[in-house]
């Protein structure tokens, strides 16, 4: 018995050993990060930029497959599915949190099917209202809404994206009515907004910014906890009369569960390093973005949170699985 418990031992190192070796020669060929978007999406801006630099710092090629759909589950489904040998990697965002809830059937789980490799990026939100909109703040948008029969209206995406259920989460903390109008892409939404067709929309900084600087939109507050260096003098929704509040987009890199241990702690460190690179935490911030690269304990503690906080605004807001 003794000698047989000692031969699983030491097939039990020789396996370590071998993972151990494996790690340390990673990668032998070419990566591929799967991204669940469109070419151009913020979320592929962000893939590219990391994919560049694993790609120096590997000298292997880091290749981004672009495969958007059904609010991001196509791709995503894909990246848990992959063989679990790290040369396929996931970058989710914010929309797997929610779809873990919104999606009656999710063809994966994104906690048993996916290893958290680390947060890449969090990136802010703003409100921004029509300048018709009698609002300098929050706290001014809340009362305004309060005044009209079905507050005020709000355009996004879609029914479940990030920016419906923030603006949807901001109603339900501050008590008050909001109109959700839906649309088949940010770019008609923000049309809309300018042409005074509705109240306000839940944007990126980036799509905001130059609308704001032209004062064909006001910045009301950020989505985030702290506030933006790119807009430093814009509030946080917290800190404009609704304290608590928070509802991030963010990026995060992710692998097939079975992923030896060795090989996401390599995958990190490399990742970790190019996040650090001053560049690289330049662009971020040039979108209102903050650079992380959080070890992988804290990306899925991060990740749990994430499902938790969009299953009880989607409860909230009434929205039923699709």
């Amino acid at each position: 018995m003794l000698i047989k418990t000692d031969g699983y031992i030491i097939s039990a190192v020789a396996l370590l050993s071998t993972a151990l070796a494996h790690a340390a020669d990673f990668p032998e060929r070419p990566v591929r990060m799967i991204v669940p978007y469109a070419p151009g999406a913020g979320q592929d801006i962000t893939g590219r930029l990391l994919a560049q630099r694993l790609t120096d710092a590997w000298s292997q090629q880091v290749v981004v497959d672009n495969r958007p759909g059904a609010g991001s589950n196509i791709g995503s489904e894909m990246g848990a599915r992959a063989p679990a040998d790290g040369y396929t990697l996931l970058l989710a965002n914010e929309a797997m949190a929610i779809n873990a809830t919104l999606t009656r059937k999710l063809p994966f789980d994104p906690q048993r099917d996916l290893a958290a490799i680390s947060l890449i990026v969090i990136n802010p939100r703003i409100f921004v209202v029509h300048p018709g909109v009698p609002a300098k703040d929050i706290k001014e948008l809340v009362a305004f809404a309060r005044t009209k029969a079905g507050g005020v209206s709000y355009g996004s995406s879609g029914v479940g994206t990030g920016p419906h259920l923030a603006a949807a989460l901001l109603a339900s903390m501050a008590k008050v009515e909001m109109t959700h109008v839906p649309y088949k892409g940010v770019a008609p939404a923000m049309t809309d907004l300018l042409g005074g067709q509705l109240h306000l929309i839940v944007s990126t900084i980036l799509s905001a910014m130059p609308h704001i600087q032209s004062n064909k939109l006001r910045g009301l507050a950020v989505t985030t906890t702290k506030r933006s260096a790119a807009l430093p003098s814009v509030p946080t929704v917290a800190e404009s009369g609704v304290p608590g509040y928070e509802a991030t987009a963010w990026s995060m890199l992710m692998a097939p569960a079975p992923t030896p241990r060795a090989l996401i702690t390599r995958i990190h460190a490399s990742t970790a390093r190019a996040i650090d690179n001053a560049d690289v935490r330049k662009r971020y911030a040039a979108e209102g973005g903050e650079a992380v690269g959080s070890a992988p304990e804290a990306a899925s503690k991060f990740l749990v949170t994430e499902i938790q906080r969009w299953a009880k605004v989607i409860k909230e807001a009434g929205l039923r699985p699709e």
